[in-house]
Parts: structure tokens; sequence; C-alpha cells
């Protein structure tokens, strides 16, 4: 909105500076910091009245979990209402990239609040029912996929682009769109089983956005994708504003939800946040990437899915618990300790999806 004010600019004052796209990334950021830290304890002092009892307890969970009854949760709308309002203020609303993955996370947002809300309201873990979540997780999915597929340009339409061979694509022809929509439905459900744990989810989601951005701001510019050797995509450049707000909404939240968390972000979270890294990987078409610098979200989500499929068919469990920070948990790692060291990894798998921008 505030890219609106280049037009009362003589391109020498201080209007000027609304063009520069690292000068609102810096303003999106700070916008959403300082609304994440005025709104926050408002906010969860609201929920706490709302909620009574708070998020459900998982009767099988950790022991140790049981001491954080009465934590309300829904606490991604702080991220959220942080991310929308930074993101329309200094975002260029005239870029189709940027209200495609605005869609996807309000969407996304929208799911986890109604599944938020079912267990609040019912007082049990159960929620809204699970194919009910991924049918219309899906459908946001496909209509965003539709959109980016169309706005990409032709030589990149369908194409599946695969990181350090910077001449290789892959037609997938009518398949784009459903691979599409499993990259985005599989982040957003990935991150959402990794919201497991204080502060667990939040960091490694703003160190994957915060790759992501660099990647997006780096193939919407001409002079960088010929000089590192990327397929060019324009307007994806606008994308890394969205993600400063994502950064700065979630240091806002983070403040809250360092251990002991004062408030959960819920499913509104974290399959909105998911959601936009997924959305964000499609529109710069680097999805393969994307399971990089989320590989801990991967690794989460295999988790569970091995942990399921080995115990229907032998009755045995591969890990003490899943996802596999509970199965730390259970061998007596301590909660920050678990973290922290998950943040690392994260840390270091989003190194190496940048160097994967430079490795050609």
């Amino acid at each position: 909105m505030l890219y609106w004010l280049t037009n009362f600019s003589d391109g020498g004052d201080f209007f000027n500076l609304f063009r520069y796209i690292t000068f609102r990334t810096g303003g999106a950021f700070f916008t959403a910091l300082i609304f994440g830290f005025l709104f926050g304890r408002p906010l969860i002092d609201l929920l706490r009245r709302k909620q009574g009892k708070g998020q459900p307890i998982r009767e099988d969970g950790p022991e140790g979990h049981f001491v954080k009854a009465g934590t309300p949760t829904m606490g991604g709308v702080l991220i959220l209402g942080a991310l929308v309002f930074s993101t329309l203020l200094w975002a260029r609303l005239d870029n189709p990239y940027v209200w495609v993955v605005l869609f996807v996370t309000m969407g996304f947002g929208a799911i986890g609040f109604a599944d938020d809300y079912a267990k609040v309201s019912k007082n049990n873990t159960a929620g809204v029912p699970g194919r009910v979540r991924l049918g219309l997780g899906f459908l946001i999915a496909a209509l965003a996929s539709g959109l980016a597929a169309w706005m990409h340009p032709a030589e990149l339409t369908n194409q599946l682009a695969l990181p350090v061979f910077k001449d290789v694509l892959i037609n997938l022809s009518f398949l784009f769109i459903p691979f599409a929509m499993i990259v985005i439905v599989g982040a957003a459900n990935a991150v959402n089983l990794t919201d497991g744990l204080d502060g667990l989810a939040i960091m490694p989601v703003m160190i994957a956005a915060g790759t992501l951005g660099i990647i997006a701001y780096f193939v919407g510019r001409s002079d960088y994708t010929e000089y590192l050797g990327l397929h060019y995509v324009p307007g994806t450049g606008e994308l890394i504003v969205f993600v400063a707000s994502l950064i700065g909404g979630g240091l806002g939240f983070l403040w809250y939800n360092a251990p002991p968390a004062a408030v959960f972000m819920g499913d509104t979270g974290s399959l909105a946040l998911g959601g936009a890294l997924g959305a964000i990987a499609v529109s710069t078409k680097h999805e393969i990437v994307l399971a990089i610098v989320g590989g801990l979200f991967v690794v989460e989500a295999l988790s569970v899915i091995i942990q399921v499929a080995y115990f229907k068919r032998t009755g045995k469990r591969v890990f003490l618990m899943a996802p596999i920070h509970h199965h730390f948990e259970k061998r007596g790692w301590a909660e920050p300790q678990i973290v922290i060291r998950f943040w690392i990894i994260s840390l270091i798998l989003g190194l190496i999806g940048l160097a994967t921008l430079k490795i050609r």
C-alpha cells in the first residue's frame, strides 16, 4: 500500500524510498515485530479468558506435557495478524504472487482456526476430521497452484526445476498442479506435526522462510538469475516483503512462545505458515529446495508415516513416540535441549539450501 506513495515522488525525495524493495522489506519486518509486541499480551489474555482450560493435552503424550494444561492456543492469530497487516502495508499490491501466497496462508489459517476452535470448545484433541481438513487444504492448494502455473513464464509453465543442474527442466505437463498441491498441503501438515514443543516449530519456519525469501529475491531479478544460472520468474522478488513480515511476526510470537510458553500457535499458525512455505516454493520454482531447507519438517512427517505404517503391519513401534521430537523426549532429552538442537539442524539445512544457488 505504501508503495503507492511513489506516485507523489519526483525521484529525489523521501517518497522515493518506497520504490526500493530493500527499504520496504525492512519496514515490513519492523512493523510486524512491533505488531507482535503490542498485541501479544492482550491477545493472550483474551484467549485465556475465552478458552478457559486452554489447549487439550493428549493423554498418551509425554508425561511432562501435563504441566502445560491451561495454556491457551490459537496464538497463530498473532502471527497472521502481524503478517497480513505488514504485508498489505509494505508490499506492492499489484503483484499477483503476493496475493497467491496470502490466499494460501489465510486459507490454511482458517482451516487451522476451525480445528483449534473445535478442540477447545469440546475440550478434546479430535478437532475437525482429518479428511475434511485435507479436502479443504487440497482445494486451496489447487486454486493457488493453478494460478501460479498461469503466472509463470511460458518456458517454465508446468516445469519442475532441479537444484544444482541449471539447465535441467522436467516437464510435468498436467501433473504439475497435483504435484504443486502435494507440496503445499504436505508443507502445511509437516509444520503442523512439528509444532509439539515450546518454540520448536516457529524458529525453523522462520529459517526456512528466510531462505526462500532470499531465493525469491534472486529469482525475481534478471541480473542475479543470469549470474547464478537460475530460472528467472518475474515478480517473485516481492515475496521477500511477505517473508520479512512473517519473520517479524514470528519473532513477536516467539517472545511469548519461548519455554515455558504463554501461548501455543495451534493449527491456526502451523497450517498457515507451512502452507505459506509451500506456496513460496511453488511460486519460485524451488519445490525441491523446500524439501532441503524444510528437511526438519520432512523428517517429522516421515517419522509419523513410518510409525503408523510399521505399527499397522507388525503391531510394533519404530520410535518410542511419534513425531520424532517426542521420541527424544521419551529418551530423556530435556525440552529446551531438543528445541535448540532442532533449531541448529534447521539453520544448517537453510545454509545448504542457499548453497544450491551457487553450486551449478
